[in-house]
C-alpha cells in the first residue's frame, strides 16, 4: 500500500518532527491541528503574559482558525472538508468551551456529518485551548 507525507504551505508550522498529514491508500491521517497561524507563533484569540502564560483567550477565534488549518491541510492532500469521516477534539477547557465550540462544529459540519470524541486535556504542547485529530477519505 502506498504512502505520502503531506506538508502543507497553508498551515502552521508543526512544532516537532511529523508531517500535517500521511496519505495510506486513500485515507488521509492529519497529526494535531491547532489554531497557530503559519509563519508566526501568533494565535488567533489569545492574549499571553511576558512568561508566555495565557492571560485571555477567545476560543470561538481558536476554534474557526484550527477548523481554517484543518481545511488547508485536507485540501493541499488533494481531499475536500466534506471527505471528512473522524474527528478527535481536544479541549483544555469543556467546562467552559465546549457549548461554543460545539455551536461552531455543527456550524462547519451541517453537510457533512464525520465521527467525533471530544476529550478534555490538561494541557496541550504550545498555549491554545483545541486541538483537531482528523481522518479524510482521500481519492
Amino acid at each position: 500500500m502506498s504512502q505520502e507525507l503531506i506538508n502543507s504551505s497553508k498551515a502552521p508550522e508543526p512544532v516537532g518532527l511529523y508531517p500535517h498529514a500521511r496519505r495510506v491508500g486513500n485515507l488521509l491521517f492529519l497529526s494535531g491541528v491547532g489554531p497557530r497561524e503559519r509563519g508566526t507563533k501568533k494565535i488567533p484569540g489569545v492574549e499571553l503574559n511576558d512568561a508566555g502564560e495565557i492571560v485571555s483567550y477567545d476560543i470561538e477565534a481558536q476554534c474557526r482558525s484550527v477548523f481554517q488549518n484543518v481545511r488547508y491541510i485536507v485540501e493541499e492532500a488533494g481531499s475536500s472538508w466534506e471527505q471528512i469521516v473522524d474527528v478527535t477534539v481536544y479541549l483544555t477547557n469543556m467546562k467552559d468551551d465546549f457549548a461554543t465550540y460545539n455551536r461552531l462544529y455543527a456550524e462547519y459540519f451541517a453537510d457533512n456529518q464525520p465521527c467525533r470524541t471530544t476529550l478534555e486535556i490538561n494541557c496541550l504542547p504550545t498555549p491554545i485551548a483545541i486541538e483537531l485529530k482528523v481522518i479524510a477519505m482521500c481519492p
